[in-house]
């Protein structure tokens, strides 16, 4: 299946239908969910009555479609409980996803200076975010690229020295915030991307008010937003006011946070995505995420299922 070369709805649709019945066959897990829900593969006949599959299962099953050669393997940075793990097979596929998905929002990563501010993400390894920021720092042209942990004074020396580059400061929402704070800047052409999340460091936010501030801190106009997780191979991005918009291999559909089977094209809800990216592994997703897609398929991330909500979805499965 050539997964990215995606030139029409219909052909989506397509691709879509013939990996789920794919998956069907090969993945256990998924195979296992679907006749727990008792799906007749026969009848799905359009997106929205695929199966998704809860994204807790990354945290207690090896969801892997056919058993083959184990690469990598990429894990969550949850600050409680287990952390969802992702068995890589096709490297190579994760890496094609995440530079195409870029280069649709930004152009090619060699005309980029790429500052990462993963602190957390650099600390519990296994990060597909910091495997994938590292390959954007290999691959820029510019020396100036590098990896920050805690060093804010240094990453506030580059930031103040680099000229006539552009520049891509990728961090996680707390650090931003505490590098802003401590070291605010005013750099209008700066890119600034969160990757969201506190971790555990900071009060939670809305998306607003972390924009907000960190628009007043680095002195932009804009503050970008990118949507990705250890479970999926493709990334969203938002280059203003918090709309994300996909790859066109990724679809993102809502559900309804009372009956988890019931998906919509649009609307407000918990948040179902569609990655056709994750051909080895599984393609169709329940988040833990809430959020409101649009009719125009752009969307916004609003926060996240509570443990009582998440519980009470899977106890429909049970």
């Amino acid at each position: 299946m050539n997964t990215f070369n995606i030139n029409s709805e219909l052909n989506f649709k397509n691709k879509a239908l013939t990996l789920f019945q794919k998956q069907f066959n090969d993945n256990l897990i998924y195979n296992q969910y679907c006749k727990l829900l008792k799906i007749k593969t026969k009848n799905i006949k359009e997106l929205y009555e695929i199966p998704f599959l809860p994204i807790q299962f990354f945290k207690t099953h090896k969801v892997v479609s056919l058993e083959k050669k184990i690469t990598h393997i990429f894990k969550s940075s949850g600050t409680t409980g287990n952390r969802s793990i992702n068995y890589v097979s096709h490297i190579n596929q994760y890496i094609k996803s995440f530079r195409k998905s870029f280069e649709i929002f930004y152009g090619s990563t060699k005309d980029y200076v790429f500052l990462g501010l993963l602190p957390s993400y650099l600390e519990q390894k296994n990060s597909s975010l910091v495997f994938m920021i590292d390959d954007f720092i290999k691959t820029s042209n510019y020396s100036e690229s590098e990896f920050y942990l805690n060093d804010f004074r240094k990453l506030f020396d580059v930031l103040k020295k680099i000229k006539n580059k552009k520049i891509i400061l990728f961090g996680v929402s707390y650090a931003l915030l505490d590098f802003a704070e401590r070291f605010p800047v005013n750099m209008k052409d700066l890119i600034v991307i969160e990757t969201g999340g506190m971790k555990g460091r900071k009060k939670e936010i809305s998306r607003n008010e972390l924009h907000y501030k960190l628009k007043k801190g680095f002195g932009v106009e804009n503050v970008h937003s990118e949507y990705g997780m250890t479970e999926l191979f493709s990334q969203a991005y938002s280059t203003k006011n918090g709309e994300f918009e996909n790859p066109p291999w990724m679809k993102t559909f809502v559900r309804d946070i009372n009956n988890p089977l019931f998906v919509s094209k649009n609307g407000k809800g918990a948040i179902n995505i569609i990655d056709l990216a994750n051909e080895h592994s599984c393609a169709f997703i329940a988040t833990d995420d809430l959020g409101e897609v649009f009719k125009n398929e752009k969307y916004t991330i609003s926060g996240r299922l509570s443990e009582s909500e998440i519980r009470g979805c899977n106890l429909m499965f049970n």
